[in-house]
C-alpha cells in the first residue's frame, strides 16, 4: 500500500478546492514550528535515564488510556495487553499484545487515536503498510530493531520532534529526582515539571491525611494546623518552581469555588483530617483552596489550570484490579458562571493571576465560557481537551468560542499525554484543524490572508509560550 493511502497531504482539509489552497499554504508557514507542549503526562525518568524503549507494545499501547480503552470496549482484557497495577507482575509477552492490536486495529477508523498512530508509524518509524495480522509481525519487528537505535533514544527523539519546552506533571509529595537529574546534566532539552497537589487540597482523595502528614514532614510544617498547612503549601511551589514549574495543575469534579473565613476553613479542614468531614463539605473545602490556589499563583506566579468536568475512575472493578488512569473515566456536565464567581469576584480583574479553563462539557463553550473568558483579565481557554482533542472537537471549540472570546483569550494547543510519540502527531492535527479554520475565514473574507498566517504562528506557537510563561 502507497504512504499516501495513510497519510494523505491534505488530510483534515475542506474539500473544497479554494478552502483547501488557502489551507495548505496557511500550514505550510506553522508546520515545522517548534513544539510547546506546556501540560502533559510523559514519563520524565525518561529524558533523565535517557535509556531505550523496551519493546512497541510497552511504548505504544501500555501508557495510551485512548488505545486500550476502545480494545476493553470491545471484550479485549487489559491482562492481555500486559496492563496492571504499578509494579504487578505481568507476564504478556510484548509481540502477542502488538498482535491483539493490530487484530483490532480496525476498531480505529474515523477517530483521532487513527489519526495519531498512523502517523506515529509513518513519519517516525518509516512504516509504509497499514497495521493489521498479514503485517503485525514485520511491523512489530522494524519497530523493535529500530528502538535499540542511538537516535530513538528519548532525547534523540525530543530533538528530532523539534520540542522546544515539554512539561510533565508531578504531584506535591514527588522529590523530582528525575528533573533533578535532567538539570545537572549537560543535555540542553528543556523539561519542566507542574505542580498538581490534588492529593493534598481534596479532602475525598485516597490517603489524604496522610498525605497531609508526608506534606509537612517535607517542609518542617505541623500540617495539622491549617495555617502551617498552607505554608507548607507554599513551600511546595517553590520547590517545584526551583525545577522549572511555571504552571499549576487542578484536576477537579466541578468548577465550584468558595471564598470561606478563616474561621470555617479551619473547621472543615479539621474535619477532613479525621475523616468525618461530608462530601458537601469537602466540595466546599476544594473549592475554597481554589480560590487559596489563586491566590498563590498571584504572589509566585504560577498559572493556574482547572481541568473540571470528568468522572474518574467509574469502573469499580477496574480500578480495584488496575488502578487509577485505566481508560474508565467519563465527561460529565459542569457549570462555570455561579461556581467561579467567589474566585472571580476576588480575583477575576486581576491582570497578575493566570487562570486557564479546561472542560469535558462542550455545551458551556458559547453559554458560558467564551463570555467569561471574553470578559474576566485573569480568565483563559484551554484548547479542546481529552474527549474533545479531535479534529471535529477542535472545530467545534473554535466555532463556539471564537466569536465572543476571540482567538487570544485562548492558548493555543497542547497535547496533554502520556504517549511521547503522539506529540508531534498531536500537534499536527491541531495546526491541521486550525489552518483549515482560518481559511474558511479567508475565504468567506472575514480575515485577510496576512490576519490569517499571523493567527496560524499564534494558535501555533506563540499563544502557548506567552500563556504559560515560557
Amino acid at each position: 500500500m502507497s504512504t499516501s493511502q495513510i497519510l494523505h497531504p491534505d488530510r483534515l482539509f475542506s474539500p473544497i478546492a479554494s478552502v483547501r489552497q488557502v489551507a495548505r499554504e496557511l500550514y505550510q508557514g506553522v508546520q515545522h514550528l517548534p513544539i510547546i507542549s506546556p501540560h502533559g503526562h510523559t514519563d520524565p525518568a525518561w529524558f533523565a535515564d535517557n535509556l531505550p524503549f523496551s519493546n512497541p507494545a510497552e511504548l505504544l499501547i501500555q501508557p495510551d488510556h485512548y488505545v486500550f480503552r476502545m480494545l476493553y470496549s470491545q471484550g479485549v482484557s487489559l491482562e492481555s495487553l500486559g496492563i496492571g497495577q504499578s509494579g504487578s507482575a505481568l507476564e504478556a509477552d510484548p509481540r502477542n499484545v502488538w498482535r491483539i492490536f493490530a487484530h483490532y486495529y480496525y476498531l480505529f477508523q474515523g477517530t483521532p487515536s487513527r489519526l495519531w498512530m498512523d502517523f506515529v508509524l509513518h513519519d517516525v518509524f518509516g512504516i509504509t503498510e497499514v497495521l493489521n495480522n498479514d503485517t503485525a509481525d514485520s511491523i512489530y519487528d522494524i519497530i523493535n530493531t529500530k528502538l535499540a537505535l542511538p537516535e530513538y533514544r528519548p532525547r534523540q527523539l525530543f530533538e528530532r520532534f523539534n520540542i522546544e519546552v515539554i512539561a510533565t506533571t508531578e504531584q506535591p509529595l514527588d522529590n523530582l529526582a528525575h528533573h533533578k537529574k535532567i538539570q545537572n546534566s549537560a543535555w540542553q532539552g528543556r523539561v519542566i515539571t507542574a505542580f498538581r497537589p490534588d492529593n493534598v487540597l481534596d479532602p475525598e482523595f485516597i490517603g489524604f491525611a496522610n498525605n497531609i502528614q508526608q506534606l509537612g514532614e517535607l517542609t518542617n510544617c505541623d500540617t495539622q494546623d491549617y495555617t502551617k498547612y498552607l505554608e507548607a503549601l507554599k513551600i511546595r511551589r517553590q520547590y517545584f518552581i526551583a525545577h522549572g514549574a511555571t504552571s499549576s495543575d487542578h484536576g477537579h469534579v466541578s468548577a465550584c469555588t468558595a471564598d470561606l473565613s478563616d474561621l470555617n476553613a479551619r473547621a472543615l479542614f479539621a474535619k477532613a483530617m479525621t475523616g468525618t468531614i461530608t462530601s458537601d463539605e469537602a466540595e466546599i473545602f476544594r473549592g475554597h483552596m481554589l480560590t487559596q490556589m489563586a491566590q498563590m499563583s498571584i504572589e509566585d506566579g504560577l498559572v493556574m489550570q482547572l481541568h473540571a468536568g470528568c468522572y474518574r475512575n467509574h469502573n469499580p472493578q477496574v480500578l480495584t484490579q488496575f488502578g487509577r488512569d485505566k481508560g474508565a473515566d467519563l465527561p460529565l456536565p459542569n457549570e462555570f458562571v455561579h461556581n467561579l464567581k467567589p474566585l472571580l469576584d476576588k480575583f477575576g480583574n486581576s491582570t497578575d493571576l493566570s487562570l486557564i479553563l479546561f472542560t469535558l462539557d462542550e455545551t458551556t463553550y458559547s453559554r458560558e465560557l467564551a463570555p467569561l473568558a471574553g470578559h474576566y483579565p485573569a480568565l483563559k481557554l484551554g484548547p479542546a481537551w481529552w474527549f474533545h482533542d479531535s479534529p471535529e472537537g477542535m472545530k467545534r471549540f473554535r466555532q463556539q468560542t471564537m466569536e465572543t472570546a476571540g482567538f487570544y483569550n485562548t492558548v493555543g494547543f497542547n497535547d496533554d499525554t502520556r504517549a511521547f510519540l503522539s506529540i508531534p502527531a498531536r500537534h499536527d492535527v491541531a495546526r491541521r484543524v486550525d489552518c483549515n479554520f482560518l481559511a474558511e475565514l479567508i475565504c468567506e473574507h472575514r480575515i485577510t490572508e496576512t490576519q490569517g498566517h499571523e493567527l496560524a504562528y499564534d494558535l501555533s506557537y506563540r499563544l502557548a509560550k506567552e500563556a504559560y510563561r515560557l
